[in-house]
């Protein structure tokens, strides 16, 4: 599948250039996006990385999945990209650390707090992550400038990802492609057996 060349950080698995692509759509604040993201992390990952049957055949890419129903959902996924750019080596960490903590940022935890305050809190996060020197870049990402309804530095970013769920009719997280079609039978419950075959009945070795 097609992934905007600055988003290349966004290929959390695989080889690049691998023949096939997963990508998986995910919400930071989706409890079930949590669930895929650490079945990913413990599961997908033996399979493709090195050593792995899968590897240099398929790569996963995580497309983030903005759910306007959570009301962290946006801020979430621009702290998302603001690691992508601030510190790429990092961004699946931070992404695993995000859902680790998802809690946190909840509809009820964080009602009585501002935007500012909320973005606040993403920086404390990902700076157990991010190297030190990132962090200001990271907070510099978030920061609105420019015309007074213009967003920030990673806007465009979100868009992208936005529209390409938008245009492959993606309504839910996790969501998941196969090199481009829907798997509807893909859902955040699979363990490894369900996964295995999966792949064995997808991807020729």
């Amino acid at each position: 599948m097609a992934l905007q060349p600055s988003l290349r950080p966004q290929i959390i698995l695989g080889n690049p250039d691998a023949p096939h692509s997963l990508d998986i759509f995910l919400d930071y604040v989706c409890p079930f996006s949590a669930k895929m993201a650490f079945k990913i992390d413990s599961i997908l990952k033996p399979l493709i990385t090195e050593g792995g049957p899968y590897e240099g055949q398929l790569k996963v890419i995580f497309r983030l999945h903005v759910q306007p129903w959570h009301s962290t959902s946006t801020l979430t996924n621009e702290a998302g990209l603001a690691v992508l750019h601030a510190s790429p080596e990092t961004f699946w960490k931070f992404s695993l650390s995000l859902f680790k903590h998802q809690a946190d940022y909840f509809d009820v935890p964080t009602q009585d707090l501002t935007t500012r305050q909320i973005r606040e809190k993403l920086a404390e996060l990902a700076a157990k992550t991010l190297p030190a020197d990132a962090v200001a870049r990271f907070k510099d990402l978030l920061a609105f400038k420019g015309a007074a309804n213009g967003g920030n530095a990673v806007t465009d970013d979100l868009k992208y990802n936005i529209k390409f769920g938008r245009q492959n009719s993606i309504h839910v997280s996790p969501s998941v492609l196969l090199d481009g079609l829907y798997q509807s039978q893909i859902e955040s419950s699979w363990e490894e057996i369900q996964w295995k075959d999966f792949l064995a009945n997808k991807i020729v070795v």
